[in-house]
């Protein structure tokens, strides 16, 4: 779906125009990827509360400072890829794709 690695900052949200395979037009309408900042933002508010309790049960209520440092850190690495989920999940959900088990 995506044209290069996750990682790779300057092409992050580069699509293909189309599905090798199936031949799907992964960009529906314009603007259609826009959606898929609130699934990133539930994501985002997911992993922060799993990691705020993981922090609160093994560390035993460190600082905010703490906090802050491993969870800001911890969503600046995985952002890249939650981009990418949050995309793959928007297209999954709202772009009425059916499944064909033949291709």
């Amino acid at each position: 779906m995506f044209t290069h690695t996750a990682y790779n900052l300057s092409h992050l949200g580069d699509l293909h125009d189309r599905c090798s395979v199936c031949d799907l037009r992964f960009e529906i309408e314009p603007g259609f990827y826009w959606g898929a900042m609130y699934i990133s933002y539930a994501m985002t508010v997911g992993i922060s509360v799993l990691l705020s309790l993981t922090l609160w049960w093994y560390a035993g209520n460190p600082s905010i400072w703490t906090y802050g440092a491993i969870i800001g850190g911890f969503l600046i690495v995985v952002s890249p890829l939650m981009l990418r989920y949050s995309r793959v999940l928007m297209l999954y959900l709202f772009g009425s794709i059916t499944y064909d088990k033949n291709l």
